[in-house]
């Protein structure tokens, strides 16, 4: 697919990603929208985000994102990246009224809602997708710094099983501009807040291991959250933590959001397709990372999820 080509007469256009944004949605929506206004100056381009996590602030275009999602005008083109429409937030009715609609994806669960679709699950990020899209021409060193932000994010900085030579071969692509990609991977993947810390040590202390000790769970209620002072970007890196213990394939992080509601994030080895599970209970994501949301007890969700684990356990 061309970018370019398929903008070609368009005079507004669209940009969103899913709700919760991370590094991979954020990366790509601002990557796209550098790479379009460089190829289409005179278009309107215009990137709908729910507001991203600050330590994303260094990627250029991060100011200009809009959070409020204000009533607009209809948009010649509108993309939706790393994402499907229902997991849009209110960014979904821009997707729904666009004269033409492109997706991009590299989720496995995603099977293409627009009216050009470009899903490869078997790319480790949406931001590596765009860069196989672009000409490498036209790519500077804000488009890369974009891009790598994404591909770091989406493969556990280059240690999940979605790494493959082609991904290591385009990060040395793109760090050839020159930006200071030690810095990013510290700042935006490792680098915690003092709050992150203390609710990542609260989940770990009330975690609890089950199924022979292969799965571990923790939850954290909204009385938990209000204490802290918590939002859902403070939570990041919680599951992954929970993974990272030595003889866990399947570690489940959950955190309430309504009455009886929890939105649940999953991890694991080669062991377990979570995307699998998620897709189960409406979620999806990918083999080794996915999330969902789920409506009942704490209880009633941890058992409804290690039927679906232990079967492939």
């Amino acid at each position: 697919m061309d970018l370019v080509q398929e903008c070609a007469g368009a005079k507004r256009i669209g940009i969103s990603g899913h709700v919760r944004p991370d590094g991979d949605c954020v990366g790509a929506c601002l990557a796209l929208s550098l790479y379009l206004s460089k190829c289409l100056p005179d278009v309107c381009i215009r990137v709908f985000l729910e507001q991203p996590a600050d330590i994303f602030k260094d990627i250029r275009g991060f100011g200009g994102i809009n959070s409020a999602f204000p009533e607009e005008e209809k948009f010649d083109v509108f993309f939706a990246l790393d994402t499907v429409p229902d997991r849009m937030g209110d960014a979904e009715k821009y997707f729904g009224d666009a004269a033409k609609t492109i997706n991009i994806d590299h989720h496995v669960s995603n099977t293409g809602c627009g009216n050009v679709n470009v899903i490869e699950p078997q790319i480790g990020s949406t931001c590596e997708v765009l860069l196989d899209l672009m000409d490498r021409e036209r790519i500077d060193v804000d488009i890369a710094m974009a891009l790598y932000v994404g591909m770091i994010h989406d493969t556990g900085v280059f240690q999940y099983s979605n790494t493959t030579p082609a991904t290591l071969e385009k990060a040395a692509f793109l760090i050839s501009f020159g930006f200071d990609f030690s810095k990013i991977i510290e700042e935006t993947f490792y680098q915690k807040t003092y709050l992150q810390s203390l609710i990542m040590g609260r989940a770990l202390m009330e975690s609890v291991r089950f199924l022979d000790d292969r799965c571990i769970v923790s939850v954290l209620d909204k009385q938990i959250l209000e204490f802290y002072n918590a939002s859902s970007k403070d939570l990041d890196g919680i599951v992954n933590q929970l993974r990272n213990i030595r003889g866990v394939d399947c570690a489940i992080f959950m955190y309430q959001t309504g009455s009886d509601e929890y939105k649940v994030s999953l991890r694991s080895t080669e062991k377990v397709d979570v995307a699998k599970v998620a897709s189960y209970f409406g979620g999806g994501g990918h083999v080794r990372a996915a999330g969902c949301t789920m409506k009942g007890t704490f209880q009633d969700c941890v058992n409804d999820l290690s039927l679906h684990i232990e079967e492939q356990l």
